[in-house]
């Protein structure tokens, strides 16, 4: 019913048209990519290959080094249970207004307007650039642990290996179109994290049974201990979300909430398990002296470490591609790239354009490879944002007429909470920066 404020202007029509001249303000272009041929169990791989890529190997050291064991431990478990529930409420939203939301800043700008379709797309874009960046530091680590394992020449630099790593991802980059083309590939990339991190798993254990006792006190002074912790959280945050899940969930089958739950569920409950076994064990065997690459610290057969290597660089490369895929996305639909993947058109832009957005993040990993600053940094500034503050306001937001008053409580209390983390790791982050820089120079060997 209008209500009238006795100028003759409704109010109920007045707020309507003021949102719909809003909304209108944003176009939202066709993708160029496939969508919807995705099975539940598909996506669900997509999701499990984010959370046990190669990071895992530094949790022991980003997450429990700075922890300890007590808050390292509950610290994983809260972050799985936070995690589930505010990817949730976003694939709740996907089909909110009566239309499907296939990219996060879609469902942003629907809810808010153009102002907020520009900051998410600005936070998701700084994201998963310094993501797919760390990616290939994390490649390029593993090819430089393969060649200090059969040389001590070091004429090969960390530099270097990110080199040849940024070109590998640019290669496989420019061969798979979109997320869905994937399909063979997540089970490669599955059978990839299983050898590294049983590997990892069974060398860290053998260590571990061999080792005399462990230091696992918290290093630093007062004030590093406050700074690392909260740098700690961030990376816990990390950890679990991608900070892309509409664009996940825009692969799926109808219906699209029901199977993306699903989806979810596989990830947050056999995806964890490998990842919480080698975090904990890596941790246990080591302790305070955990590498941030956890291969670095073990010990066993030259043949195995050398596997154990070979899988994590090859398995980054796929990873990376979830990751960029957004980017590729906006790219493709930008300039009208449809149709065969192997026309000439279609494959020359790939190279140019994908290509030289992966130098870019090749550059820039090579320029500054602290992979611990990226995670608490990334965590901070984008992924806290992204994946717990605007979740939660946007569910209050597009459900506020079906919440009750505690539920908008709980909400807002999320919303204000993680806000506060996210100041406090940005904070924690730089510092960490910092501190590193004047450590190390510029395109350093690490």
């Amino acid at each position: 019913m209008e209500v009238n404020n006795g100028d003759g202007v409704g109010h109920s029509n007045m707020s309507r048209k003021v949102a719909d001249e809003e909304n209108s303000a944003v176009v939202i272009p066709e993708t160029a990519h496939q969508i919807s041929s995705d099975s539940w169990f598909q996506v669900g791989f997509v999701l499990t290959t984010g959370i046990n890529s190669a990071y895992v190997l530094g949790y022991s050291g980003t997450i429990m080094v700075p922890l300890g064991w007590i808050p390292g431990v509950i610290g994983l478990i809260v972050a799985t249970a936070i995690s589930l529930y505010a990817n949730s409420l976003v694939a709740k939203l996907h089909e909110f207004g009566g239309r499907r939301h296939i990219r996060y800043r879609d469902l942003a700008g629907f809810i808010y307007g153009r102002k907020a379709y520009s900051i998410t797309w600005a936070l998701q874009y700084v994201n998963l650039f310094m993501i797919n960046t760390g990616y290939i530091i994390l490649a390029g680590s593993a090819l430089k642990a393969i060649y200090v394992l059969f040389s001590d020449d070091h004429v090969m630099k960390l530099p270097y290996f990110i080199a040849i790593s940024g070109f590998v991802c640019a290669l496989f980059g420019i061969s798979i179109p979109h997320l869905s083309a994937l399909r063979l590939w997540l089970g490669v990339s599955t059978v990839l994290s299983l050898i590294y991190i049983v590997v990892a798993f069974v060398l860290s254990v053998k260590d571990g049974i061999e080792a005399p006792a462990r230091d696992y006190s918290i290093p630093g002074t007062t004030t590093t201990k406050i700074f690392t912790t909260i740098g700690a959280s961030a990376n816990l945050v990390f950890a679990f979300n991608t900070g892309m899940l509409p664009e996940i969930q825009a692969t799926i089958k109808q219906p699209v909430v029901s199977n993306m739950m699903k989806a979810l569920y596989f990830q947050f409950t056999a995806g964890v398990l490998p990842m919480y076994a080698v975090t904990f064990i890596g941790y246990w065997a080591y302790g305070a002296s955990t590498s941030t690459y956890l291969l670095s610290s073990v010990n066993g057969p030259v043949w195995v470490k050398a596997l154990a290597n070979i899988s994590a660089f090859l398995q980054t490369v796929i990873a990376l591609h979830i990751f960029a895929s957004p980017m590729y996305e906006y790219l493709d639909t930008k300039f009208g790239i449809k149709g065969s993947p192997l026309a000439i058109r279609n494959l020359s832009f790939r190279i140019g354009v994908r290509g030289g957005y992966l130098t870019i993040n090749t550059l820039v990993a090579a320029l500054l490879p602290f992979l611990g600053d990226f995670m608490s940094l990334t965590g901070a500034i984008s992924t806290f944002p992204l994946t717990f503050i605007l979740a939660n306001h946007m569910y209050l937001k597009a459900r506020h007429n079906k919440l009750t008053s505690l539920q908008k409580l709980w909400h807002w209390l999320n919303v204000c909470f993680f806000g506060l983390m996210s100041l406090a790791a940005a904070v924690s982050a730089l510092r960490l920066i910092a501190v590193d820089s004047k450590t190390y120079s510029v395109f350093a060997d690490i």
